[in-house]
């Protein structure tokens, strides 16, 4: 893998989950360098271009060439194997506590074809298995067949999200971009988002293929376009802490990703 070149503060740095706990608490985000080996990773790739070319996938938007896999969990074998393993265990339990459990897991990979920026915003949908009408729930969308939902505040704060990069990721080909602290502010009104990147300043998340970034869902967040003609895969899990009240059920709950650690 490449040296890294920005974040020095990582170099060379094995980190414990109490320690990322620490600073995702802190921040709203973390950086674990070198979770996966190069085999590891490779092997992701692999097992993600063979469900890529599967005909008929409803999962993947292609143009040119895939460049998102939504279900990830329930469509690919080793990305629910990845999601339940102890090596996510380590760096998600400190976080979540012992009932900790994959919700949903995209495939984000900015392609020539398709090479888009995100603006600025908190990710506030949770994916569910049916429809309950619940005070404070709604409103209500349908993503590639999944069943979405905006949730109350308490439960995206029991939420977190690990980003595994199966690419480097530099300043040139669209890495994350946050605002470090926003996390603890709940559901931010759109007209007041623009403003707080200057506000509170904003950190450019490179990362080398192997690395996992984690991040709260409410934290405020947003990606360039890349600058370069190859891959900038991303797999991106989230996962859950807390329960869903009146019967309704997450997701993947429901299906093979359940927690066997």
């Amino acid at each position: 893998m490449a040296g890294r070149t920005s974040n020095p503060s990582y170099d060379g740095l094995v980190r414990d989950g109490n320690e990322l706990r620490r600073e995702v608490d802190a921040r709203g985000f973390a950086l674990s360098a070198g979770v996966w080996t190069a085999a590891e990773v490779a092997e992701l790739r692999a097992a993600l271009e063979k469900n890529a070319d599967s005909e008929g996938n409803p999962s993947s938007r292609q143009r040119g060439g895939v460049y998102a896999i939504r279900n990830l969990i329930d469509s690919v074998e080793e990305v629910a194997e990845l999601a339940t393993s102890k090596k996510m265990q380590a760096i998600v339990e400190p976080i979540l506590g012992r009932a900790w459990h994959p919700v949903r897991g995209i495939l984000f990979d900015k392609i020539a074809s398709a090479n888009w920026k995100v603006p600025w915003h908190q990710d506030v949908t949770i994916a569910v298995a049916e429809r309950v009408d619940i005070d404070g729930f709604g409103p209500w969308s349908v993503k590639s067949g999944v069943l979405h939902v905006q949730p109350p505040r308490w439960v995206l704060e029991g939420m977190l999200s690990v980003r595994l990069h199966l690419d480097d990721c530099r300043e040139d080909n669209g890495p994350l971009r946050v605002v470090p602290h926003t996390h603890t502010m709940g559901r931010i009104p759109e007209e007041e988002i623009p403003m707080l990147p200057s506000r509170f300043g904003e950190h450019l998340c490179a990362a080398d293929a192997g690395d996992a970034l984690l991040m709260r869902p409410l934290l405020l967040h947003a990606s360039s376009a890349s600058r370069q003609a190859g891959h900038r895969r991303v797999i991106h899990l989230d996962f859950a802490g807390v329960p869903l009240p009146g019967g309704l059920r997450w997701a993947a709950a429901t299906r093979k990703a359940l927690r066997s650690c």
